[in-house]
């Protein structure tokens, strides 16, 4: 299995705490030594940097660790490869184009007939099952909402749909922003947390680095972090239940759905 991180923000906010985690489980602390993602989004527009080597040696993610990027919306991967060889195509996240809006998807999991999905004018470049399951869900999207609709929320719920039909595939936990919104679906594994004022410190689990946000913040700042599993060990993390699909908006839940039954988009 792979691990996801994200991250909504009310204010442009660095990622460097929480990825600095995140790295070490890639062949350190864990076992996701087939590569590393993460895309910050500026506006429309979005930074990528991948590596198909373990982000716990990789130069790029020593690189991102340092530089602090400042983004309202983060999506990031370390993968442990089960679909689709090691390599710089399969390295999650994935981004493609949709309603004039870069939208960026990673997951965690493993599907089955994943081959049989029509994925339409978005072809995968690599062969992961992740990468067919995005490029059928932007299709999916493509072809319900030709134009955007002002109103979001049909849209996520279609999302949701769309979200719970990839399920009965296997394990599907996803992470998808285009940049105002982080999507986020899980079918086993994945905790959020919102850090707003009053802000205190927190401890890596992975990595002996403690921050206090007091001091990075300020106390109109709202920012939630979603992770696989937590990230530190002083915090009180939310999990997820299976077929629950939330959605962030600059740092507060907007959208949250928990469907019963499985049902086919």
């Amino acid at each position: 299995m792979c691990e996801l991180l994200g991250m909504s923000a009310n204010v442009p906010t660095d990622i460097c705490f929480s990825f600095t985690g995140l790295m070490q489980r890639g062949g350190n602390t864990g076992p996701h030594r087939d590569g590393w993602g993460i895309t910050f989004y500026e506006g429309k527009g979005c930074r990528t940097f991948k590596d198909p080597n373990p982000s716990c040696q990789s130069r790029i993610a020593e690189l991102v660790q340092q530089y602090p990027i400042k983004s309202h919306a983060v999506v990031s991967h370390i993968r442990q490869a089960n679909r689709g060889g090691v390599s710089l195509e399969n390295t999650h996240p994935f981004t493609r184009e949709l309603w004039g809006n870069y939208w960026t998807f990673a997951h965690n999991g493993q599907l089955t007939g994943y081959e049989q999905l029509a994925t339409g004018r978005n072809q995968a470049v690599g062969d992961t099952d992740s990468e067919t399951a995005f490029c059928w869900l932007m299709n999916q999207l493509e072809i319900r909402f030709p134009i955007l609709p002002t109103d979001m929320v049909p849209v996520f719920d279609y999302f949701a749909e769309c979200c719970d039909t990839l399920r009965q595939l296997g394990v599907y936990n996803m992470l998808l922003s285009n940049g105002e919104y982080v999507l986020s679906y899980c079918t086993n594994n994945l905790h959020w947390i919102t850090r707003r004022a009053p802000f205190g410190k927190a401890s890596l689990i992975d990595e002996d680095v403690t921050i206090d946000f007091q001091r990075e913040t300020t106390a109109n700042d709202v920012v939630t972090v979603i992770a696989t599993q937590p990230l530190t060990n002083d915090e009180n993390w939310q999990k997820m239940v299976s077929g629950e699909f939330r959605v962030f908006h600059f740092g507060e839940t907007v959208y949250d759905v928990i469907t019963a039954n499985v049902s086919t988009c």
